[in-house]
């Protein structure tokens, strides 16, 4: 994988463990030479894992509309920063530079972003991986939730299974890039459970 895009708060949280998950993270994406695609801001988790690629002599490419270069504070010094017009346009920007997709701790915008690209997974628009970097359990909840989700008939069990999860960086990249994307067919699916 050359190129991956990051999820992730523009809040540092509120606990220290979640910057230094960023930063980890950095700095593997420095030493196996995999290039950052992120949402261009330079607070929060998004700016403390790009100042560490940056500062290892990695590349990152920044995405960020325009309403939010200047209450997000852009991060000016990105290899390429691209300013958009919409979250739309961010969105489908990010997706199409990257060659896989990964979640850390953030808030409801970085929930949006990671449920769309599963879904784009599950509906066959892509065949990339999508992993939770799940640190301290972060993501248990949505990771029960998903289950809930397949267990009441909404979504297929695969789906589930599509979703790369690990609480170390190096185990996170490892899974991504032994990822094979099953053939889900959703609408085949969804008609054999309506018959049932």
């Amino acid at each position: 994988m050359k190129r991956i895009c990051i999820f992730c708060g523009s809040s540092p949280g509120t606990r220290q463990v979640y910057s230094e998950a960023a930063r980890e993270l950095g700095h593997m994406f420095v030493k196996t030479g995999i290039d950052l695609v992120y949402g261009g801001a330079s607070v929060g988790l998004m700016g403390i894992l790009a100042r560490t690629v940056l500062d290892g002599g990695g590349r990152v490419t920044g995405v960020i509309p325009r309403m939010l270069a200047e209450k997000e504070v852009a991060l000016t010094r990105l290899d390429d920063l691209r300013v958009v017009e919409s979250m739309h346009e961010r969105k489908a920007l990010m997706a199409e530079l990257s060659d896989g997709f990964i979640a850390l701790p953030g808030g409801i915008g970085t929930i949006e972003e990671f449920i769309e690209v599963l879904t784009w997974s599950q509906l066959g628009i892509h065949d990339k991986p999508c992993g939770l970097l799940n640190i301290d359990g972060y993501y248990d909840r949505l990771l029960s939730f998903l289950g809930h989700m397949a267990k009441e008939g909404f979504i297929r069990p695969e789906c589930c299974m599509t979703v790369l999860v690990a609480k170390d960086p190096a185990v996170l990249l490892m899974k991504m890039n032994q990822y094979r994307s099953p053939k889900l067919d959703k609408a085949d699916w969804a008609l054999k459970l309506s018959n049932v």
